[in-house]
């Protein structure tokens, strides 16, 4: 044997060799560009821009009317209402994005496993 045909050899077997090192790394997270920390950031932040608003609604029409108390603490508590269903449709939404993900890397190693 040459040493041409061995090196030609070695290249085959190194990419034969990186190919089953491919196939068996875990798969990658399936996160996209939202980390925990910016889904937790945003869900904080969309709770307190519902009490915020509804507060700011409240004063500016106790003040329009007189009557301070009333609708402060009405348009406060929807707000804050308002705050926690965007809250939980925007954790909702990163679930399904999530549970999508996983459905589709286990498809794909299935699919995998089923053609080895």
């Amino acid at each position: 044997m040459s040493d041409e045909d061995r090196l030609e050899r070695l290249r085959a077997l190194d990419a034969r060799i990186v190919k089953m090192k491919a196939d068996l790394e875990p798969p990658k997270a399936a996160q996209d560009h939202h980390s925990m920390a910016q889904v937790g950031w945003r869900m904080v932040t969309e709770l307190v821009a519902g009490l915020g608003i509804g507060a700011a609604i409240g004063y500016g029409l106790d003040v329009l009317f007189g009557t301070l108390p009333l609708f402060l603490v009405v348009l406060t508590l929807l707000g804050f209402a308002a705050g926690v269903k965007t809250m939980l449709r925007s954790a909702r939404e990163f679930e399904t994005q999530d549970d999508a993900a996983r459905h589709k890397t286990g498809a794909e190693q299935g699919d995998d496993e089923r053609g080895r």
